[in-house]
């Protein structure tokens, strides 16, 4: 592997040394002196998001570097097919605007917790609690973890252990010295800068390999399909049609980090409008993000690591100094991301499971040093699951994120969609699903990616297990609420959409926009 890090000048180097202190210079300031005298209010955000602050956090959260990195590496290797990752999620987009949104806003909660508490009481929303604890470790932490671990591979030539517990360190470091908070407050910027940045990659990409009809003609007709043969062993089109869905309604409406734009909007018109604004944005998730990934395979066609694309790209096609930028910026915002989960996975398991359920009369000090073990612990169990994941034979970088989140949806897609749409749904089968449900689906995701590797064994695509797995779960909460003896409390007033919140006119012309849109852009991008 050529280590980017040869393609840097002293110039990039300064750049990024200083742009490093500059953000602790920042935090230090923000976290001891600007803050010295003021309580931080953490929920600055509380009921006041317009539509298009909403579309952009919800898709700030999605867009990140380890998105870039992957969405790079797929493209290299298969073309825009992963594009259905972005431009099939509107369909659940709109699911979150019109179904799930007028009742998680009517319910006036902060945390899909508790809607589900109020839903099914509180042993649900405990487990739910733990179940966030996992979702948080494996998806925004280890999968986000392992990105930076490849990343910091890439520039320094170090093992991938070296590369994580670095990653790890430096989180820790900048959350001590304020710099997280520094790239907390620089993140709108930072991902601003990220999305500039691919923008110009691609125009420059483009520009060298001759023009967009130029990479066409170099490249296999089967990289401008979104729906490839049901016999591809890669993407075939039933996979995706079937198991992208449960992936997406997890991940779309049922996951907090996405969410949470939606909870805080100023009413449920300006939700559904920034629901369908992100629906907008994701259709530059492939021009932006995927394509870089296809022009590195016209440029660099001997490239032999497909997760090297995006930063080949940044180191062949940037002049000096800019290299060092993008490059610091893509390691900045990925210690925001670790900084920020390990700070979720305390908060979740501190407040929600410690100080609720074990230890009411804790003391501040005692809820600190608590938090601060689990940051610890955390900390240390990433690192092996990261590891772990680095273990994982014959994916690519994207393939490794999507089939991970592709078992941990399940269970959840299954008790959000019962727990709204049925009102007979009981709190004894939304449980069982939590708990059997999530051991089953994790437990097929270890065998298919670690015991009985896919590839040295003959598995059905990850993305079909995902739709089997979820079909036997509904089937199991259907039988379940049938047969429970208990029943369940009517729970009509909760789910029970007012008919002043259905969508306005304005609301349902934008959404048919969309809709056409996407319609068009999979006919055009077919039959290729």
């Amino acid at each position: 592997m050529v280590q980017v890090s040869s393609f840097l000048e002293p110039l990039d180097y300064a750049i990024v040394i200083g742009y490093l202190l500059i953000l602790l210079a920042f935090g230090y300031y923000i976290s001891f002196i600007k803050n010295k005298k003021t309580d931080e209010n953490i929920f600055l955000a509380g009921n006041t998001l317009g539509w298009t602050s909403i579309g952009l956090n919800m898709w700030g959260t999605n867009v990140g570097p380890s998105m870039l990195i992957a969405s790079a590496s797929v493209g290299f290797t298969s073309g825009i097919v992963a594009g259905n990752f972005a431009w099939y999620a509107f369909i659940f987009i709109l699911l979150l605007a019109v179904v799930f949104a007028p009742r998680y806003l009517g319910a006036k909660v902060l945390t899909l917790p508790e809607f589900m508490g109020k839903r099914f009481g509180d042993s649900t929303r405990n487990i739910l609690a733990w179940y966030t604890l996992i979702t948080v470790l494996i998806s925004w932490l280890s999968l986000t973890l392992f990105a930076g671990g490849i990343l910091v591979k890439q520039l320094l030539g170090m093992p991938m252990y070296l590369s994580v517990i670095l990653m790890v360190v430096l989180s820790a470091f900048f959350a001590a010295a304020g710099g997280l908070k520094a790239i907390a407050y620089t993140n709108v910027f930072q991902m601003l800068l990220l999305i500039a940045v691919s923008l110009l990659l691609v125009v420059m990409g483009v520009n060298r390999a001759g023009g967009l009809d130029a990479i066409y003609s170099q490249t296999p007709g089967s990289y401008w399909n979104l729906l490839l043969p049901a016999d591809d062993k890669n993407y075939p089109w039933i996979a995706i049609l079937l198991g992208y869905p449960i992936m997406g309604v997890w991940f779309w409406c049922t996951d907090q980090s996405m969410v949470q734009s939606v909870l805080g909007a100023k009413s449920l018109k300006e939700g559904q409008l920034g629901a369908n604004f992100i629906g907008w944005l994701k259709i530059l998730d492939v021009p932006l993000f995927i394509l870089p990934g296809v022009i590195c395979f016209v440029l660099f066609p001997s490239l032999k690591n497909p997760d090297e694309a995006y930063l080949t790209m940044v180191t062949q096609l940037f002049p000096i100094g800019l290299r060092g930028l993008i490059i610091v910026v893509l390691i900045a915002a990925l210690i925001s991301t670790i900084g920020s989960a390990l700070n979720s996975l305390s908060t979740v398991f501190t407040m929600d499971i410690y100080v609720k359920k074990y230890r009411p009369q804790a003391t501040q000090a005692e809820i600190k040093k608590t938090g601060r073990l689990v940051v610890l612990f955390g900390s240390l169990l990433s690192i092996f699951i990261t590891l772990a994941i680095d273990s994982i034979k014959g994916l690519n970088l994207f393939d490794v994120f999507q089939s991970v989140l592709g078992f941990i949806a399940p269970p959840m897609s299954v008790v959000f969609l019962f727990g709204v749409l049925w009102n007979k749904t009981t709190t004894k089968a939304a449980n069982i699903v939590l708990t059997l449900g999530t051991a089953i689906s994790l437990g097929t995701g270890i065998l298919y990616l670690w015991v009985f590797p896919n590839g040295t064994y003959n598995w059905p695509h990850f993305l079909l297990l995902s739709f089997y797995i979820f079909v036997a779960l509904a089937l199991v909460a259907f039988f379940i609420s049938l047969t429970d003896e208990n029943g369940q409390a009517d729970h009509q007033t909760l789910l029970r959409i007012d008919a002043k919140a259905k969508p306005d006119k304005q609301v349902k012309l934008l959404w048919l926009a969309l809709c056409v849109v996407m319609v068009a852009l999979y006919i055009i991008f077919n039959n290729h």
